[in-house]
């Protein structure tokens, strides 16, 4: 069998907690800040947890994380 290669941009995006969560960032932070409201720019400060459903698909990309 291939060794499993993990995606580098997934590895890039997504940051595993010591007890396994994924956690991600929010999209769209750079491009036009200014005008967004003061509680939507706070929310781009702090990492989010990934969706449930999404879960499964990004622990195919990034197989040696656990």
């Amino acid at each position: 069998m291939p060794k499993l290669k993990t995606h580098k941009g997934a590895r890039a995006r997504i940051h595993i907690t010591g007890t396994g969560k994924m956690l991600r960032m929010k999209g769209n932070s750079s491009h036009l800040r200014r005008k967004k409201p003061k509680k939507v720019r706070r929310t781009y400060d702090s990492k989010l947890p990934v969706s449930p459903h999404r879960v499964k698909a990004l622990r195919r990309l990034i197989p040696n994380s656990l």
